[in-house]
C-alpha cells in the first residue's frame, strides 16, 4: 500500500531540511493526513488539535452531501457542533467572508468541509477573527489547502491574494476526492501543470532582475510529479491512487510556501491569465474554475516559452506601452488605477528597456541552457490534461476568441510579477503569437 504521507509528515514534523541551507521549515500545521478513507475516524484525527468545545462545521450544498453531514455526525462526541451550509455558488469575497464570520460567531473554531472558495472563505474569516480552523478536503481541485494565503475578491471586484493563516490540520479522504466529479480532479491537475511555466518565469525573473528564487518547492514535488502525470488518466475514472498522487503534489506545492514565504513557484503568468478571466470576463465567463483556466493558460504559455527559447538571438523590447487612461477605459476608474499602479512597477521606460536588452543579450545563451531542464513538452502537458478529462483550449473552456485573446494580452496588468507575457508584449511578439496559437 502506498504511504501517502511520506515526506509530507517529515516536513510537518520538522525533519526535512532545505538541501541548500540545512534548515528545516517551521510549518504552521499540527498535522496533515492523506488517507484512503477517514470514514468514522474524523473525531480521532481532529481531537488532538483541541480546537474547542463549540465547533462550526461549514460546508456547501454539494460538500454537505459528499462529506459534511458525515463529519458533523462523527464530531458530536467532541462538543457542540453547529452545521452551516452555504450555497454551492459561493465566492470567496468580502460579503461571504463577513457572512461566515457572523454565522459562526459563537464557535470556538471552524471545521471547513470543502475546497476552493469555501476553504479560502473559512481561512480568511478565521484569520480576521483570530480563531483557529481545520479542513477536511473534498476534492483534489486546487493546491490551496496548505497555503497560508487566501484568494479574495474585494468589494470593487479586484481579485487578489491576501495574507491569512494555515489550518491547524488538513485531512484528505481519497475515497471522497475520487468520488467527486472528475472535472474537479482535472482542475487540480491543471493547477499543478503550471510547474514548468512558473519555474521558467520565476528563474528568468531571478536572473534578469535579481529577484528571490528558491529551488526548495521543486525539490519537494520533484519525486511526485512523474507519478501524477503517469496516472492522470485515472482521474477521469475516479481512481483512488490517481487522486492520491495528485493530492501529494498539490499538498507539497502548498508546503513550498512554508520554506519561501511566497507563491511564485506555482503562480506566475498562467495564474495572471486566470485571474484576468475571473475579474473581467463578466457575462462571458463560462463558469469554469481557477484550476481549469490555469491548465489551459499553462499550455499556451508553455508554447510561448518554447517559441521564445528556440530563438538564437533574444527578443528585443521597447519601452512599455502603459497609459493610465487606457487602464481606466478597460477596467473602470477604481480597478483601472489599481492595475495601472501594479503594472507600472514592472514597466520599462526607454533607458530601462535598453539596459534590459543589454543584460538579456549577455545572458541569453546561458539562460536558455538553464531553463531547458525546467521545460515540459507542451504536447505532453496537453495529452496529460486531456487524459484526465480537462479542457485544453479556450474553446473547450467555453471562452470566446476575443475574451481569451484579451486575457492573454492584458493578464500582465493584474499583478506585479514579470512573466514571458511581459517579455513577448514589450518585444512586439505577443500579438503574432496569439494570432497563430491554438485557441
Amino acid at each position: 500500500m502506498t504511504d501517502w504521507n511520506a515526506l509530507i509528515s517529515d516536513v510537518v514534523a520538522g525533519n526535512w531540511k532545505d538541501p541548500s541551507t540545512g534548515k528545516a521549515a517551521i510549518v504552521p500545521f499540527e498535522t496533515i493526513r492523506i488517507e484512503e478513507t477517514l470514514d468514522g475516524g474524523e473525531a480521532d484525527v481532529l481531537a488532538p488539535l483541541k480546537l474547542g468545545k463549540r465547533l462550526a462545521v461549514v460546508c456547501d450544498t454539494n460538500t454537505v452531501e459528499a462529506m459534511g453531514r458525515r463529519v458533523a455526525k462523527h464530531l458530536k462526541g467532541l462538543g457542540t457542533i453547529e452545521e452551516i451550509v452555504l450555497p454551492s455558488t459561493l465566492e470567496c469575497d468580502e460579503p461571504t467572508i463577513a457572512l461566515v464570520q457572523e454565522k459562526t460567531r459563537h464557535a470556538d473554531a471552524i471545521v471547513a468541509v470543502g475546497s476552493g472558495a469555501l476553504s479560502d472563505t473559512c481561512k480568511y474569516a478565521t484569520f480576521k477573527d483570530g480563531r483557529r480552523y481545520a479542513t477536511f478536503g473534498t476534492a483534489a481541485s486546487m493546491n490551496g489547502y496548505a497555503a497560508s494565503t487566501a484568494s479574495v475578491t474585494l468589494n470593487n471586484g479586484y481579485k487578489t491574494s491576501l495574507p491569512a493563516h494555515a489550518p491547524r490540520g488538513i485531512f484528505l479522504d481519497l475515497k471522497v476526492s475520487a468520488a467527486a466529479p472528475h472535472w474537479l480532479s482535472a482542475a487540480g491537475l491543471g493547477d499543478s501543470l503550471c510547474r514548468p511555466t512558473a519555474q521558467v518565469e520565476w528563474w528568468a525573473s531571478h536572473r534578469l532582475f535579481d529577484t528571490f528564487y528558491s529551488q526548495v518547492p521543486y525539490e519537494l514535488i520533484g519525486g511526485d510529479e512523474p507519478d501524477m502525470i503517469k496516472t492522470a488518466a485515472g482521474l477521469k475514472t475516479h481512481d483512488i491512487a490517481a487522486n492520491g498522487h495528485l493530492h501529494r503534489v498539490l499538498t507539497l506545492c502548498g508546503l513550498g510556501v512554508c520554506f519561501t514565504g511566497v507563491s511564485h513557484h506555482g503562480s506566475m503568468g498562467e495564474h495572471q491569465v486566470s485571474h484576468w478571466i475571473d475579474m473581467f470576463a463578466g457575462d462571458a465567463h463560462p463558469g469554469t474554475t481557477h484550476g481549469q483556466q490555469v491548465g489551459v493558460a499553462s499550455l499556451a504559455i508553455a508554447r510561448l516559452h518554447h517559441e521564445l527559447l528556440a530563438l538564437d538571438q533574444p527578443p528585443l523590447i521597447k519601452a512599455t506601452h502603459i497609459v493610465e487612461s487606457e487602464f481606466i477605459r478597460r477596467y473602470g476608474p477604481d480597478i483601472g488605477r489599481m492595475c495601472h499602479a501594479e503594472a507600472k512597477k514592472k514597466s520599462f521606460d526607454r533607458a530601462g528597456a535598453e539596459a534590459f536588452n543589454r543584460k538579456l543579450k549577455d545572458l541569453w545563451p546561458q539562460l536558455r541552457e538553464e531553463l531547458r531542464p525546467m521545460l515540459m513538452d507542451p504536447s505532453v502537458m496537453k495529452a496529460t490534461l486531456a487524459a484526465a478529462g480537462g479542457p485544453t483550449t479556450a474553446t473547450e473552456l467555453g471562452l470566446s476568441r476575443k475574451v481569451w485573446r484579451d486575457a492573454m494580452k492584458h493578464a500582465r496588468d493584474v499583478r506585479n510579477r514579470w512573466s514571458f507575457l511581459d517579455l513577448a508584449d514589450d518585444a512586439g511578439l505577443l500579438d503574432d503569437f496569439l494570432d497563430r496559437d491554438e485557441q
